[in-house]
């Protein structure tokens, strides 16, 4: 196995970041430094991350969480803003979050111990549904739902057909739900600037067959059976 799957597998990071980890030389195979990630290991073999030790996880596990805003789907943030990793408590194992959700926007995050599980479930080809509740502020051009239901092209990006119907209005808002597969960057955030509409609440509640469902702001619980 290469050593930045095996890096990914433990869920420490993404391979992307295991990648970068060597390159910042903070990867060492049998206490040697790796000096590149498509170097091969074999299970006898000793990794160590940042002085730590790792092994692949053979139970993949599963938890979800309720992402509050202005908390940061990432390990470490430059401008020193709260993650979502300060919200897991101390005795939990190394985690990695499947996806991400923006800074402002809240809901489901799942988390896993295993960067392969976490990859098969973010890939386009896996084909998993999100569902987000919108609040927005007036109410919207039902055209302009159409037109976003079949598919529109923004500045050059094309986004494909995405599904929004209307929840329910309470003036002088209007809440939405929006189902898509594709889930590019802040999609739902570009598709509703290009159409003017202001978003003043923004949840994710489910993603694939997993459902926040009754959790609160912060708080997590494990899934015991993984689809």
């Amino acid at each position: 196995m290469r050593i930045a799957k095996f890096i990914s597998s433990a869920g420490v990071c993404s391979r992307r970041n295991a990648e970068k980890l060597i390159e910042e030389k903070k990867v060492k195979i049998n206490n040697k430094l790796c000096m590149h990630p498509s170097t091969k290991i074999l299970i006898k073999d000793i990794v160590k991350v940042n002085g730590k030790i790792i092994g692949i996880n053979k139970s993949i596990k599963l938890w979800k969480l309720y992402k509050p805003t202005k908390y940061m789907c990432t390990n470490y943030d430059p401008q020193k803003r709260k993650t979502i990793f300060d919200l897991i408590p101390n005795h939990y194992p190394r985690v990695i979050s499947i996806g991400r959700l923006d800074y402002m926007s809240e809901g489901l995050i799942l988390l896993t111990n295993n960067g392969d599980f976490a990859r098969k479930l973010e890939l386009p080809s896996s084909n998993q549904e999100r569902v987000y509740r919108v609040c927005i502020r007036g109410t919207p051009n039902f055209e302009h739902i159409k037109l976003i239901n079949k598919g529109i092209r923004i500045k050059n990006i094309n986004y494909k057909k995405i599904h929004i119907k209307f929840e329910k209005s309470v003036n002088p808002y209007t809440w939405l739900i929006v189902k898509l597969k594709e889930g590019k960057n802040r999609e739902i955030r570009k598709i509703f600037e290009y159409f003017t509409w202001n978003i003043a609440k923004l949840i994710r509640i489910q993603y694939g067959p997993y459902k926040l469902q009754n959790l609160h702001e912060g708080q997590i619980c494990e899934i015991k059976k993984i689809r």
